[in-house]
């Protein structure tokens, strides 16, 4: 999903964003498409409406990544924004229980190592699953069907999501032990695939690369 980077690539890549020393920066929009009011972040927000938002329509990360919230003081339903353009809300969540962001924070990638441990009962009990430096769109065929209940994060910053395919409602996951799905803000043990953040700043538009879209057919020339 991402491009290897030698030792010192990594390193530079981390100077200039992510990890401490860091910076970052991001634009706001209240339109769609990067239209209408704006206003350029490099620290945390934790209330949009004093910028003069009642909404944000599109959002373009000049280096980050960066953790938005559905309401003030960094409240409420997670997004992680990476280095990219998001021209519509449904680019950055595809949970359809939000349609908002009103506070933002830095998020801080400790590492360029990953290492996460995934509980089926909480207290760290029950089946066992470890993921180091790896993206796991699907838990299902690791035995976990649809429930995890705690959470260690030995290394790096990850994000889970409640469904495959990095879909539904998002949970971010920094260095620390989560003993229960409450600590992580959820309302059920439910995590079904789980995906690295990283530090994105050499990458052109972010962890995803877009399938290319087929070309239209042509039409027969005449004869």
């Amino acid at each position: 999903m991402s491009e290897q980077q030698s030792a010192p690539e990594q390193q530079a890549a981390e100077k200039s964003q992510g990890g401490t020393g860091g910076t970052y920066k991001v634009v706001l929009f209240e339109l769609e498409n990067f239209q209408g009011r704006k206003a350029e972040l490099t620290a945390e927000c934790k209330d949009l409406g004093e910028l003069g938002f009642e909404k944000v329509g599109s959002v373009l990360v000049e280096s980050g990544p960066w953790l938005g919230f559905e309401r003030q003081g960094c409240a409420g339903e997670q997004f992680i924004l990476e280095k990219g353009e998001y021209p519509r809300w449904d680019t950055w969540s595809n949970s359809q229980a939000s349609y908002t962001i009103m506070s933002l924070c830095p998020l801080q990638v400790d590492s360029a190592e990953h290492k996460l441990l995934l509980f089926e009962n909480a207290g760290f009990a029950g089946r066992k699953m470890e993921i180091v430096d790896d993206d796991v769109p699907s838990l299902w065929a690791h035995g976990f069907q649809d429930r995890v209940a705690s959470v260690k994060a030995l290394n790096g910053t990850w994000v889970a999501y409640m469904y495959p395919g990095y879909r539904g409602r998002q949970f971010v996951f920094q260095h620390g032990e989560y003993k229960h799905w409450n600590d992580w803000e959820a309302a059920l043990p439910q995590i079904q695939s789980v995906r690295r953040v990283r530090d994105m700043q050499w990458h052109k538009k972010g962890c995803f690369t877009l399938p290319a879209m087929p070309a239209p057919p042509t039409a027969p020339s005449s004869s």
